[in-house]
């Protein structure tokens, strides 16, 4: 079995030629995103579409950006994070449709044995990660090996996602905890108890 093929079923592995090759790729186009002028915004699309599994002329990520693959990552429509964004994509990582993250977020399927006598061989293993529909991850946000969000929550600032969250959740916290379910309510303000007519939305 190719390590790839470990990789992929969650087995713990150690990176064999072909990773490293890959890898190396991977580090020459973040490099080249990472020091392109931040103001042309189609070369930054162009590379982060070279870069990623799977993405389309919606996506967008601020530089700086770091991942180990990328060809482990599949983003849906109107993809956005922001700077700083770090993924390590030993597994996959799935992202839905409309899912924006801020600034600092952290997503690792990557993983070490608890046991030093195993971590010290150097083996590792990947989870994959799957973020649903409709979700926003706030700033400073660490996501661990095998969470999945669920579509339309919303991930509070400076979190830890140690375990799955249900859909339509306001979750937050280190270790993250949903705190309350999203509901129709919540279309009538944007920011606390400010209303959409404050703000002079038109939809």
């Amino acid at each position: 079995m190719s390590t790839r093929d470990r990789r992929n079923k969650g087995l713990l592995f150690f990176p064999d030629q072909d990773d490293w090759a890959e890898m190396k790729e991977t580090r020459r186009l973040t490099q080249e995103m990472n020091t392109v002028d931040r103001a042309d915004f189609d070369k930054i699309r162009s590379i982060v579409n070279k870069l990623l599994g799977k993405s389309d002329e919606t996506t967008f990520i601020n530089p700086p950006f770091c991942c180990d693959y990328g060809s482990n990552i599949f983003v849906g429509k109107n993809f956005f994070a922001n700077y700083n964004c770090v993924i390590l994509d030993n597994a996959k990582v799935t992202f839905g449709d409309n899912c924006m993250l801020g600034p600092n977020v952290s997503l690792y399927t990557a993983g070490h044995p608890l046991h030093p006598d195993i971590r010290n061989t150097g083996y590792e293993y990947g989870m994959e990660i799957t973020i649903g529909n409709n979700v926003w991850i706030g700033g400073n946000v660490v996501i661990c090996p095998g969470v999945h969000i669920g579509d339309n929550s919303v991930i509070g600032a400076g979190s830890v996602v140690t375990k799955d969250i249900p859909e339509w959740s306001l979750a937050l916290g280190n270790p993250c905890k949903v705190i309350r379910r999203i509901t129709e309510e919540d279309k009538k303000y944007y920011y606390r108890n400010k209303t959409l007519e404050e703000g002079r939305f038109n939809q």
